[in-house]
């Protein structure tokens, strides 16, 4: 192995042994569900909101977004715009009143014991039913995770050690697995403010320094016609890749694109890992300060990504899409932010550990998603199938022994999905934010909002929403999905369907009781 990747594999170990402490500072603290699941209901406004959204943004941020932008342009920017809209209304409509009323129904913990707090559900059939969903769709969820990290192995390390690809996502899965039991929630939000400091600063300084060295002696559109002569690099019109209404061919974009692209925001309502941090925020003042500090975060950090794929485009002296000796396409687009750092960030050893902390940014990114996805499973699984439906009268060390099995099998599941070297992480991401926007979503906003949803409705809507995304995207129908013979993202489809018939059932069904619409009126007048 040269010194160049011998100084990065330093810089991956040390990043890697911190997170590993944070998660046995944390193990000491852990004392019951509420510190493993929610952190004791403390934390503070930057823990909050660094680690909502990174644990939101995952390797996708770093690879399958630029990987998007550096194939197509900026037409593909339209993602990045919907996610920006989504995070923003979260902030401001969910995340005070979903704090507000998980504490007044229950002091539920999860998502699911919300939704049967809130309801009055008392043979848990709501909770049961959020369960598996969150089961099924975070293990996809996590598996893009580990591919993004194993991708990322591979591609540093590929030439140095056999099986570099399984190797790499054998590490990332044991090092996630063992800060995220040792030390539950408190443990991940911590990383994930480490992680999100460290994925905002790769993010911000490697396009900035990429766009000096390679605009220093032309313009930005003469560097990228330069490299579109490398092979399978080819941009036909610099004017259409540049622009937000047309592709990197001069084609215009699609309206079914862009409202896909846009159709990305719904998910954040219905994301269990992103507003459970709003559940364990300190208070109102906590609340406040978290949202603006997450909005600025994510302006920053999803302009920048964009950046990234278009710089890349130009600054690169290596195609990312070539084919094999048969004429197969190799796409290694997801690469683009990798390679940048790799090829600016060379020559010395300063330089190259620089560019191998940067590189940690992506670890962080995949990471700080992956931990959250499994803690969520792991309380979906303990504290609402086997506690609060198996075995009411459980204790919390059972509980919690429940809850750290169900990651690690989480975790294997995740694993194996992921072995596939070919599989996109966009795609994963895709499949995983669209089932579970449509499945939660809806049903989040009607609870928090709706004083004539009732649980019947609820139900409803969460299965119409899972299953649509199923179907649209999984199930061929003449050999072709839905998804791939229409183009249109399966959550542009899902969510509104989800609303409807969760409207629709809570209208011909019984009113709710007038307990739960007191408890639903008093949420006005409720301080934390």
């Amino acid at each position: 192995m040269s010194s160049d990747k011998v100084i990065t594999l330093v810089a991956f170990a040390f990043y890697m042994i911190l997170m590993i402490l944070i998660g046995v500072f944390y193990s000491k603290k852990t004392k019951n569900n509420e510190d493993y699941f929610l952190g004791g209901r403390n934390l503070g406004g930057w823990t909050a909101a660094l680690s909502a959204q990174a644990s939101d943004m995952s390797g996708w941020l770093l690879m399958g977004l630029p990987g998007s932008i550096y194939l197509a342009g900026t037409g593909k920017v339209w993602i990045a715009i919907g996610l920006l809209i989504g995070t923003i209304l979260n902030w401001y409509l969910v995340s005070s009143r979903l704090r507000k009323y998980t504490i007044v129904a229950g002091n539920s913990l999860t998502i699911p014991s919300f939704f049967q707090n809130r309801y009055r559900d008392k043979k848990g059939a709501i909770k049961i039913v959020a369960a598996i969903i969150i089961a099924v769709f975070f293990a996809v969820y996590t598996a893009s995770a580990f591919s993004a990290g194993a991708k990322l192995f591979s591609v540093l390390f590929g030439d140095s050690i056999d099986n570099a690809y399984t190797v790499g996502l054998a590490i990332a899965a044991v090092v996630i697995l063992i800060y995220t039991l040792l030390g539950g929630f408190k443990a991940v939000c911590t990383t994930d403010f480490i992680q999100g400091m460290l994925m905002l600063v790769a993010i911000l300084a490697v396009p900035v320094a990429a766009y000096s060295i390679m605009t220093w002696d032309q313009g930005f559109s003469n560097a990228l016609m330069s490299h579109a002569n490398l092979p399978n690099n080819e941009i036909t019109d610099v004017n259409g890749y540049m622009s937000l209404f047309h592709n990197s061919d001069g084609t215009a974009v699609a309206a079914k694109d862009i409202i896909s692209g846009l159709a990305w925001g719904l998910g954040y309502f219905g994301m269990p890992h992103i507003i459970i941090r709003f559940m364990a925020i300190k208070n109102e003042a906590e609340v406040k300060k978290s949202r603006k500090i997450a909005i600025v975060w994510v302006i920053l950090s999803l302009t920048a990504a964009c950046f990234v794929g278009l710089i890349a485009r130009g600054a690169l002296n290596k195609a990312l899409v070539t084919t094999d000796a048969e004429g197969n396409i190799l796409d290694g687009s997801e690469n683009a932010f990798i390679e940048l750092i790799r090829q600016v960030f060379s020559g010395n050893g300063l330089l190259i550990f620089i560019g191998g902390v940067f590189l940690c940014g992506i670890l962080a990114a995949i990471m700080s998603t992956a931990d959250s996805q499994l803690l969520v499973t792991s309380s979906a699984i303990s504290e609402d199938i086997y506690k609060g439906v198996i075995k009411k009268n459980a204790d919390e060390k059972k509980a919690l022994m429940i809850g750290r099995v169900v990651v690690v099998f989480v975790a294997v599941v995740a694993f194996l999905i992921a072995l596939d070297p070919n599989s996109s992480v966009m795609k994963l991401v895709e499949d995983a934010w669209g089932g579970f926007g449509a499945a939660f979503g809806p049903v989040v906003l009607l609870a928090l909002f709706w004083k004539r949803s009732n649980l019947a409705g609820a139900i409803a809507g969460m299965a119409t929403g899972a299953l649509t995304i199923l179907v649209w995207s999984y199930i061929p129908f003449n050999g072709v999905t839905l998804s791939a013979s229409t183009g249109i993202y399966s959550l542009a489809i899902g969510f509104p369907l989800a609303l409807i018939v969760n409207v629709i059932v809570c209208l011909i069904t019984k009113k709710p009781e007038q307990e739960i619409v007191d408890e639903f009126e008093s949420i006005k007048s409720v301080e934390i």
